[in-house]
């Protein structure tokens, strides 16, 4: 009887079906797209296409009677930066102040919200933060004109205190009055853009664990010690994101100066207004509005950069 040795060959291993996997995989980066595209099309039709023409606009001379015409003339921007410079200055320095301002007010506030408010009292006041935002920043600005006004309860107090003859000392104030000063435009602008910095600060305290501060107990810290090395570290992206929301609209604001200012307490929205609207010197206008634009976007990038974070959020 003779035996055969059948040998054995293992079955090829079959290909994995990445047909269907991959169709899956285009499917979803096209939906990604197609989710993206209602926002890219209105960042296209609504930014884009009138920065071009803004820019197109800046480089024209001409009159509105003869009409403008494109003629490449970059000597509008020196001309609109030399006539406005101090427009500029006093933008900046403003909203500047008004940005620490905010700040000094608000991170306390965000912080009691945080980690002192009960869940009840924490929902009101945050309540009363976004409050203003249900009536006018016009109405707003007004009403400010009242309380600072020559015969109102505030220019009576820092009379009687004598703090108005410490701010007439430094510029911020003239004759022993507040309104038509740059204290009075500062003031407007701390209150109106104050929302803007207490939300992110409190979003940014509100997600710190409550146990990082009692281990910093534990270990013997005391409480400033524990603020300075544990809570403000890590709420330094709400501080980031609170100061640019703050100090970028403020820069260029226009209401605030027009309206509880004087013509020597104009920003830079004063000036491109007037341009636009008065003088109607819009190659002038065009070339203000976009020199505000780059001194911002370079300030915001030295300060992104020094603050060492990219998480706004």
């Amino acid at each position: 009887m003779s035996t055969t040795t059948a040998t054995e060959t293992p079955p090829q291993a079959q290909p994995p079906a990445s047909g269907p996997l991959e169709a899956r995989k285009k499917r979803r980066k096209l939906t990604a797209y197609w989710l993206l595209l209602p926002g890219i099309a209105w960042l296209v039709v609504f930014f884009a296409v009138p920065m071009v023409y803004q820019g197109s606009t800046s480089l024209q001379t001409g009159s509105l009677e003869q009409g403008f015409k494109l003629t490449w003339h970059f000597a509008t921007y020196w001309d609109a930066l030399v006539e406005y410079k101090w427009h500029f200055v006093r933008s900046f320095s403003y909203a500047a102040i008004a940005t620490v301002l905010c700040l000094a007010i608000g991170y306390p506030l965000a912080y009691t919200i945080a980690f002192k408010a009960s869940k009840r009292w924490r929902n009101v006041i945050l309540i009363l933060v976004i409050a203003p935002f249900f009536t006018s920043f016009l109405i707003r600005t007004l009403a400010w004109k009242t309380i600072l006004s020559d015969g109102g309860p505030v220019v009576g107090l820092l009379n009687n205190l004598h703090l108005l003859a410490v701010t007439d000392a430094v510029g911020l104030t003239s004759g022993h009055r507040v309104l038509a000063t740059p204290l009075a435009v500062v003031c407007g602008l701390t209150y109106n853009f104050l929302p803007f910095m207490i939300l992110p600060l409190y979003t940014s305290l509100e997600r710190i664990d409550p146990r990082l501060h009692e281990a910093a107990g534990d270990l013997y810290a005391r409480p400033i010690t524990t603020f300075r090395k544990v809570t403000f570290p890590i709420s330094l992206p709400g501080v980031v994101a609170g100061t640019l929301l703050t100090f970028i609209p403020a820069s260029g604001d226009y209401i605030n100066a027009q309206l509880l200012g004087s013509p020597s307490e104009q920003m830079v929205g004063n000036g491109i207004q007037k341009q636009f609207l008065n003088v109607l010197a819009y190659p002038t206008a065009a070339a203000l509005s976009f020199i505000l634009m780059a001194l911002i976007l370079g300030m915001v990038t030295v300060y992104m950069r020094k603050a060492g974070t990219e998480e706004l959020v």
